[in-house]
């Protein structure tokens, strides 16, 4: 059984021990955290220590930490040459200290506290410096995910930033949206499943062939109204930026 050891105790963390408590295959022997904070009821509150020279022999550390925090945070390990990942998405491989052999294990979706997510289903994406490392960590990933993928620093970095433009801004609109609604006495749940039907679209679709709505067929008189009807100058803004951007599928505005 491989033995993990993890550095944190945030949203990422607590749910890659939930996930690890599922697994015949892996067996967390700690978590590191400041303070003897609550984590999860799938630990054993005896495994949560806050001393770096308590951390006992593992076959893996897994630092789950801010991203400004990686690099301070590695370079406090009392030990050398032992394995040793972030889960940053944007952080590059060589942000960690050069002590230790280094390697990437970034789950790609969105965390919320106290919500359950099946990890199964879960892209996680490797990196290391050493093939044997990777194939140690590709079989802790396998523990607990069916998507297993070896993507680099480059990659990785590229995938975060479609991410933010997928999941971060994307819920921002809906948000605005949220607010368009409110304004106008009007339940957001409404729009719920028009946006069940448009994620569903892209299953089948890519996005491109999936785009839909005014600025899509150029209806310039419906664009007008809209923009008219539009008197909060953010919401205003983001709608002709995005109605133009569509309209010039994609080119630089």
């Amino acid at each position: 059984m491989i033995k993990i050891t993890i550095i944190g105790s945030g949203n990422v963390a607590q749910h890659l021990i939930d996930a690890f408590a599922k697994s015949d295959a892996v067996e967390i022997i700690q978590v590191f955290s400041r303070t003897q904070k609550h984590i999860t009821d799938n630990l054993d509150p005896q495994k949560i220590i806050t001393d770096w020279n308590a951390l006992a022999e593992a076959d893996l550390y897994i630092i789950s930490v801010s991203d400004d925090a990686i690099a301070s945070v590695s370079s406090q390990l009392p030990f050398k040459n032992q394995l040793v990942v972030h889960t940053s998405g944007s952080a590059p491989l060589s942000l960690l200290d050069d002590k230790n052999r280094k390697g990437v294990f970034y789950p790609l979706q969105t965390f919320t506290k106290g919500k359950s997510i099946d990890f199964k289903t879960i892209p996680l994406c490797l990196e290391t410096q050493f093939e044997s490392d990777y194939k140690l960590l590709e079989k802790v990933a396998y523990s607990i995910s069916e998507n297993v993928q070896s993507i680099d620093s480059h990659q990785r970095k590229a995938l975060h930033v479609a991410a933010v433009f997928v999941n971060n801004f994307t819920n921002y609109l809906y948000q605005l949206g949220n607010e368009i609604c409110q304004e106008n006495h009007v339940s957001f749940d409404i729009l719920k499943p028009l946006i069940l039907e448009t994620a569903e679209k892209l299953l089948t679709l890519s996005p491109k062939d999936a785009q839909t709505g005014p600025a899509k067929r150029n209806d310039l008189s419906t664009i007008k109204a809209h923009e008219s009807f539009l008197s909060n100058e953010n919401q205003s803004t983001i709608y002709k930026i995005l109605t133009q951007s569509i309209q010039n599928h994609g080119k630089k505005l």
